[in-house]
């Protein structure tokens, strides 16, 4: 005969439906498991320090408009 294990979630008071629980058991398993890194899901891309990008220091181009010299000199 195999060992009954202790339950891994219990509602304890409430009256929370079968699908109420199951959609919590799934949150929760969906959490650990990005949280251990198992779930088959690639990591995130490692994030970028672009501090010394000599491209940040170009600026944006400048788009002609109606009118555009004159407030050009305004302050």
């Amino acid at each position: 005969m195999a060992e009954e294990t202790a339950p891994f979630l219990k509602v304890i008071n409430g009256d929370a439906s079968d699908e109420e629980v199951a959609a919590l058991v799934a949150a929760i398993v969906a959490v650990t498991a990005a949280r251990s890194g198992v779930g088959g899901g690639q990591a995130p891309p490692p994030v970028l320090n672009n501090w010394n990008e000599k491209s940040r220091l170009m600026r944006p181009a400048v788009h002609p408009s109606a009118g555009g010299w004159r407030r050009s000199a305004l302050p």
